[in-house]
Formats: structure tokens, sequence, C-alpha cells
């Protein structure tokens, strides 16, 4: 049985992508000759691969099954066929796309910045905002990173787990919170509140931890990001709860103070996460190293 490689990867982006137009476009081929590989793929392992819902692509349960080590397969043999090279960081010419929480960024992305330029002067950093849905950036290969508190599911991107922050309760100075010895749940369930959610939602893990003490509390708007939700906070009685973490930075400069949270919370866990694609790429690998060591919190 002969075997053709080149069907290994029309495979694999066909498995990614879900569609011929897609795959296609990333080969960088025309979409009859995606077609065309998609028709031997499917001769040579006597499944369909993919099968028309409505206007989508779904994969077959066999197509689901071998993902994983058809990707696999194809970057071993382009080890093989194309061994990496040694990373000379000197040299090195490349933008890397970080798709990171905005509070990240202001918190880890400094560190990270200055990292880069000290090793890698011809390295470019491009920090794009969350969206407030999810995306396939990660899959699609338009984001080389992702830091944020998901876990991602998918069982081709990987995700590594670099730290974690409690809550705290931001206000402004002079706050009728701040008059109290110590911050108790009744007090701080009375008073109105900001909550940060890119996607509106009024509710949280908050709500829920009241709920069990008895409380409610009243939450009269939603910010998109921290630094906003901060400045509803800065001249007003509002109330802002957020990772401790974020706080460290840009608290003091906004006239802001931070009071330990009156509840029983799990910790905000910070995840890194990129495409399984990178594994074996050296450069990425540096990157993801500097990464880590940028986003520990501590």
């Amino acid at each position: 049985m002969q075997l053709d490689l080149n069907l290994l990867t029309a495979l694999d982006a066909l498995l990614e992508e879900g569609s011929v137009a897609g795959a296609a476009a990333r080969l960088h081929v025309t979409a009859p000759a995606m077609s065309r590989s998609l028709g031997r793929i499917r001769h040579t392992t006597g499944d369909q691969i993919l099968v028309r819902t409505g206007r989508t692509m779904t994969p077959t349960p066999y197509a689901l099954a071998v993902r994983a080590q058809v990707h696999e397969l194809l970057q071993q043999v382009q080890g093989v066929l194309a061994p990496s090279r040694a990373l000379d960081l000197a040299t090195l010419e490349r933008t890397f796309t970080l798709r990171w929480h905005d509070s990240l960024v202001a918190l880890s992305g400094p560190a990270l910045l200055a990292a880069v330029r000290a090793q890698a002067p011809g390295v470019r950093l491009c920090f794009v905002a969350e969206s407030s849905v999810d995306t396939p950036g990660l899959r699609r290969g338009e984001v080389d990173l992702e830091a944020n508190a998901n876990r991602p599911s998918a069982p081709d991107i990987r995700a590594e787990h670099v730290g974690e922050t409690g809550l705290v309760v931001v206000v402004r100075r002079g706050h009728p919170l701040t008059h109290d010895k110590a911050l108790t749940a009744e007090r701080y369930a009375a008073a109105d509140h900001v909550t940060v959610s890119r996607r509106g939602n009024l509710g949280n893990a908050l709500d829920d931890a009241l709920a069990r003490l008895g409380l409610t509390r009243r939450v009269v708007a939603t910010a998109p990001t921290e630094a906003a939700a901060f400045a509803f906070a800065r001249d007003s009685d509002l109330v802002i709860t957020v990772p401790e973490a974020i706080t460290r930075a840009t608290i003091a400069d906004l006239g802001l103070v931070v009071l330990p949270l009156p509840l029983e919370l799990p910790s905000a866990a910070v995840y890194l996460s990129w495409h399984q694609r990178y594994d074996s790429d050296n450069a990425h690998a540096w990157l993801r190293a500097l990464a880590r060591d940028a986003l520990t919190v501590r």
C-alpha cells in the first residue's frame, strides 16, 4: 500500500477547520483541489470524514477519534523531514499575537515585553483584546498564546495553570465600608455593586456565596474591564470585587483602597493556553517560558 503524505496534511487541515473551504485556505490550495483530496481520503479510510449537516460539515465519529493522532503523526513527519534548527534569539524575526485578559496585560505584560526585548529585539508582541464570545483563534493560528481564567476543554489546546489569586473588595478612599473594623458579609451585601463582565453578566459566583448565607446584593451596572469598573468606584460609593493580583499596580494611583472579601470563595485561577501545533516550535516554547514567568501569580 502506497501512502501519500500529502493526504495526511490535508486530513489534518480538514479535521482542524471542519470544512473544505477552511482547509483549502489554510493550505493555500483551491477548494476543488481540497475536495479531491477529501475524496481520496474517504476512499483510503473507508470513512466519510466530514458529512454535511445543513450548511455546515460535521466530523464523523471516526474523524473525531483519530484527530489528535493525525496531528501528532503530522508533527512527527514534519520533524523527520525538516528537523528544527537551534534557536538564535539575536536574529529571530517574528510577531506573536497574545490574547490575554486585559488585567493580565496590565499586570504581567510589561515584564514579558522587557524580557523579550532584552533577549530577542527582533520579536514583536501584539496584545489583542478578549472577545465577548468564544473564538477559535488558537485553533486557526490567529493567536499564539491566551491567558485568562478559563481552562480550555478542546483536546488540541494545551493549558497550563500558572497561578491563582484571591478576590478582594475595592472602594474609594473614605468609603463608608472603610470605617468598619471588619467588613461583614451583611455590610458587603447591602452596598451597591458593579460587576466586571465582558459578556455583561450581572451575576456571578459571589451571588451564589451570598445566597448560601441568605443574603443578596444589588448590582447596578456591569463594566467590560477592571479599569472601567475602577473608574465607577473612584467617585462613588460603588463596590467592585476583583482578583487581588490586578490591584497591585494601579489601585493607589486611582485613589482606591482594598478590603478583604468577607466570603469564603476559591481563588481565581490563571491559565496559559496554546494550540498543540506549537508544542515543538522552539521560538514558541521560548516565549511560553517567558510568559509563564511573567504570569506566575505569587
